[in-house]
C-alpha cells in the first residue's frame, strides 16, 4: 500500500498529475481542485490511495488526508466505486459530505455526477452511522492566479462528464464570486457544479 508519494511535479493533465519519485514518474488521478494546487517543476506531497483491479493499479492523490479519507470511506458504500467516490470529493468538501450524510441530505448529494436518487438514499443509509460529525476544516483547494481559475473548473467540469458549452455557462455564471487577488478553484468548481445543477 503507497500510503502517500513526494517529489517534483513533472507533468499535470486534465485528470491527473505525475510526480517523480525516485526516478520514476507515478501518475496520481486527482481531482480538479487537487490539481489546481500542483505546479510543474514544484516539489509536492500528496496522500494516496491504491485501487487494485484484475486489469488495473490506479493510484489516487489528494489534496489532504481528510479527502483521501472520505474517498476510502465512501467505497464502502455498496455501488459506489472510485471514480464516484471522486466526483464526491471534486464536488464536496470533506465536511460538505459529512453534513449531507449525516443531514440525511439527498439533494446535495445528487450533485454529484453519477449519483442518483437511491444511490443517494444508500449511501446515507449505509454511512450515516460511520461518517463522523463536521469536524470545521474548510474545503481544499490553494488560491491561483485570477485568469488560471476559469480554465481550471471549465476543465474540470469537462472532466466530470459535463460538455464544453455547458462547462462554459458555469463558469460565466459563478464568474462574480471569484476573489479578483486569489480565486479558490475548488470553492468555484462547486459552485459551478451547484449551478448545472439547478439548470
Amino acid at each position: 500500500m503507497i500510503a502517500f508519494v513526494r517529489g517534483n511535479v513533472a507533468a499535470v493533465t486534465l485528470s491527473s498529475a505525475i510526480v517523480e519519485v525516485g526516478g520514476v514518474g507515478l501518475e496520481l488521478m486527482c481531482t480538479p481542485g487537487t490539481i489546481a494546487q500542483l505546479r510543474t517543476g514544484r516539489q509536492a506531497t500528496l496522500p494516496t490511495s491504491m485501487v487494485v483491479r484484475e486489469d488495473s493499479l490506479t493510484l489516487y492523490g489528494f489534496a489532504d488526508e481528510e479527502e483521501k479519507a472520505i474517498f476510502e470511506l465512501v467505497q464502502t458504500a455498496s455501488g459506489v466505486g472510485p471514480k464516484v467516490a471522486q466526483s464526491i470529493i471534486a464536488v464536496l468538501s470533506p465536511d460538505g459530505v459529512r453534513t449531507a450524510i449525516a443531514t440525511e441530505d439527498v439533494k446535495t448529494l445528487t450533485k454529484v455526477p453519477g449519483i442518483g436518487q437511491k444511490g443517494a438514499q444508500r449511501i446515507i443509509l449505509e454511512l450515516k452511522d460511520r461518517i463522523g460529525a463536521p469536524i470545521g476544516a474548510t474545503g481544499g483547494g490553494a488560491p491561483v492566479a485570477a485568469a488560471a481559475w476559469r480554465d481550471q473548473v471549465h476543465q474540470g467540469l469537462v472532466g466530470l462528464g459535463y460538455n464544453a458549452k455547458d462547462a462554459e455557462k458555469a463558469v460565466d455564471a459563478v464568474a462574480d464570486q471569484a476573489d479578483a487577488g486569489s480565486p479558490d478553484v475548488g470553492a468555484l468548481l462547486r459552485a459551478a457544479l451547484r449551478s448545472l445543477s439547478k439548470a
